[in-house]
């Protein structure tokens, strides 16, 4: 197989980058990592290097007395509602006293069944002397909402596991001597870090800090601020303030009206490639030139084009922008379009190995094999996955839909108790993200989880995003007309049309639908 000078060969599947699949390894068990050795755990019957602790039904190792005890229901043998370590013979859970443990499972502060942490208490009693200690509360309002939204995190476990990070335990110090106010103003003028946002986020969704309209938004003003600092004052920094102000910042301002609808992190990132390498391309013509925006000819764009990375197509926008206006033909500077020369995608037997893998492999979070499978079966681009809201899955008399265009589509019957039981309780509420109808929470509080880091978390199930994408569209061209595929998923006429062409898909509707997409 040919290929162009300085690029890397294809290997037939329409992209440089090896496919995910094909280095696929199953991923390991959830947890801490297991330190082998010659003991053997009678519940997970791992070889260990220490067992935790002997109970009637055999030896139990760290890890599973840890998940033993944070295990309540109904017990199998009395049907009391309470802690359920014990197993039964059949294997079912049950209680201590059914199970006859003598092992103290039960808070000497508190009385609530549970592994002790610490002293004698369990982890929630044993947070809250950490965060009383740190944090100094007293009459404080504020100190005393932020102590009880982390207080009140599902698994106390983390908080304190997250307290210990220098980061984190440093900035709670500062805020309990009070030597850091808690405003918005005060953790702006900190260095960016996750453990402050970490704060402001739980602030701000406790009620201890008001909301400043959209966070995305806000610290896209902040970096814009740093970003035009930076830039030399010839006439490039001003040019770009007026690009960003009227080309990005209005536009940002429309889209926060609907801040539920519109995934404003995507939004401010293409904002902030354009900002960057419009300015890149200043400071690169005012060297390379000595000219400034007004002096910019086609010559300047085509060798700056030839000589760079692919991300100089950015600067498409701000060309456009400084001759607003003007029509096409009347434009004297313009930026040619990239356009995909292949299409890569998977075979639909990888496709189908990757729904397999999001449905067996249960070592893997429950969120990303849920995301993994909506991506797989409907084709939703990631940056709309991690928007979707408890409004968006709708229980109906006949089954469970998703409304991710104008018609609902109906999740597979296999598959319904799967969504349902994800849907009821989502990933990631049991540290501090409480209360959110988002149904892919993030870590921060308020927030939903980032499009980029689904996009890590897929691979562990072997999802290449792209790939998988383009395979999963062509499929459903295959089989549904155009005209309802995009009232089930959602996207432009453009898309589908495009994606249907190349599918060979009978399409009586396309003219009509091409029309629509082109303006036409």
């Amino acid at each position: 197989m040919t290929t162009e000078p300085g690029r890397p060969s294809t290997d037939g599947n329409g992209s440089a980058r090896p496919p995910t699949l094909r280095t696929f390894t199953e991923p390991n068990r959830r947890g801490r990592p297991r330190s082998s050795g010659s003991l053997r755990c009678d519940r997970c019957h791992h070889n260990v290097a220490r067992i935790r602790v002997r109970w009637p039904d055999g030896s139990i190792c760290g890890a599973c007395f840890t998940a033993a005890t944070h295990t309540y229901g109904a017990c199998a043998h009395c049907h009391t509602h309470r802690m359920t370590p014990g197993r039964s013979r059949a294997g079912e859970p049950i209680c201590c006293d059914c199970a006859r443990i003598t092992t103290n499972l039960t808070c000497d502060r508190c009385g609530r069944e549970a592994e002790r942490h610490r002293r004698g208490l369990c982890a929630r009693c044993a947070l809250d002397d950490d965060l009383d200690e740190l944090l100094q509360p007293g009459t404080d309002r504020q100190l005393r909402l932020l102590v009880n939204a982390l207080a009140s995190a599902d698994r106390p476990e983390s908080i304190i596991s997250y307290l210990r990070g220098r980061r984190a335990n440093d900035l709670l110090a500062r805020i309990g001597n009070r030597q850091l106010a808690l405003t918005h103003e005060a953790l702006d003028a900190l260095p960016r870090s996750t453990a402050a946002e970490h704060i402001r986020a739980l602030l701000i969704h406790h009620g201890a800090l008001p909301r400043r309209g959209s966070e995305p938004v806000a610290r896209f003003r902040l970096w814009l601020t740093a970003r035009l600092a930076q830039l030399p004052d010839d006439g490039t920094r001003s040019s770009i303030e007026q690009f960003a102000t009227w080309r990005h910042l209005r536009r940002i301002r429309d889209k926060e009206k609907h801040a539920n609808a519109v995934n404003l992190d995507t939004v401010t990132h293409a904002a902030k490639q354009e900002i960057t390498e419009a300015g890149k391309f200043l400071v690169w013509l005012r060297t390379a030139y000595n000219v400034g925006p007004a002096g910019i000819q086609q010559a300047h764009v085509d060798e700056y084009f030839s000589e760079g990375a692919t991300t100089r197509k950015h600067i498409r926008n701000y060309l456009h922008w400084l001759q607003r206006g003007k029509s096409h033909r009347q434009r004297t500077v313009d930026a040619p379009h990239r356009v995909a020369k292949s299409l890569p995608m998977v075979t639909q037997d990888q496709r189908l190995e990757m729904v397999r893998n999001c449905i067996e492999l249960e070592q893997v979070v429950a969120s990303t094999r849920i995301a993994g499978l909506i991506f797989l079966l409907w084709a939703q681009p990631l940056n709309r996955i991690v928007m979707l809201q408890q409004r968006h899955a709708l229980r109906r008399v006949d089954g469970l839909y998703l409304q991710l265009g104008k018609t609902p589509t109906i999740v597979p019957e296999e598959l319904a108790a799967t969504f349902g039981t994800y849907f009821a309780s989502p990933d990631n509420q049991r540290t501090g993200n409480t209360g959110t109808d988002w149904l892919f929470p993030g870590r921060k509080a308020g927030g939903h989880l980032h499009e980029a880091t689904l996009g890590q978390r897929l691979k562990v199930l072997g999802i290449d995003p792209q790939r998988a994408r383009n395979a999963t569209l062509q499929d459903l061209t295959r089989q549904v007309d155009a005209r309802s595929l995009i009232d089930l998923l959602g996207y432009s006429g453009q898309t589908i049309t495009l994606h249907a062409g190349r599918a060979g898909a009978p399409m009586a509707d396309y003219v009509t639908l091409r029309a629509r997409a082109t303006g036409g």
